[in-house]
């Protein structure tokens, strides 16, 4: 018995799925993973230059030092290893085709969901009260904002959606580059 072309492309889709999640949940996980590195380095040598304090607006080392980055009292970042840990499974999961139950996918989205709502605090804190902006956290929302749109595409019931999520994402990300832009004109200027 052959597959049908119906078929096939489910298998492809579901494939380029996996891959994309699999990709995204590294990404993120890599990113917590350096960033928990680098904030203990700094707990133990307070004079410590993180490796993406490059300048005075890209500079993990102001981002980690402000309360924001230990909102429920130890670092960010721990929460990201098993929240990203998880979006890797998923993404090998899916690779698999491994049948995964409902609770699951309602796990994930609830997940996804509190992720992306705090990524877009941190985003708003980065910006408009630390004032500096870190790039492993910046990896963090990048990867943050297409896997919460794609988790909410497969879930609903609307097709547009579906179709109209990698455009969704582009304006998303151009709307926060536009911000940090906007933020951090004056100093963007000085170097041009």
């Amino acid at each position: 018995m052959t597959d049908t072309a119906p078929t096939q492309r489910r298998r492809h889709g579901a494939a380029g799925a996996g891959w994309g999640i699999f990709v995204a949940g590294t990404v993120g996980l890599l990113a917590s993973l350096i960033l928990v590195i680098e904030r203990y380095e700094l707990l133990l040598d307070p004079s410590y230059v993180p490796s993406c304090s490059l300048n005075p607006v890209l500079s993990c080392g102001s981002v980690m030092t402000a309360p924001q980055a230990a909102l429920l009292g130890f670092p960010n970042p721990i929460i990201g290893i098993p929240a990203f840990s998880v979006v890797v499974v998923t993404g090998v999961l899916i690779l698999g085709a491994v049948a995964v139950p409902r609770w699951y996918w309602i796990g994930l989205a609830a997940g996804l969901s509190a992720g992306v709502v705090f990524v877009h605090w941190l985003i708003f804190e980065s910006l408009y009260r630390i004032g500096a902006l870190c790039p492993y956290c910046m990896a963090v929302w990048a990867v943050t904002i297409p896997l919460w749109l794609t988790e909410l595409a497969r879930a609903s019931a609307w097709p547009v959606l579906r179709a109209w999520t990698w455009p969704i994402v582009a304006i998303w990300y151009t709307v926060v580059v536009l911000l940090c832009i906007e933020r951090f004109w004056e100093y963007w200027r000085t170097l041009l």
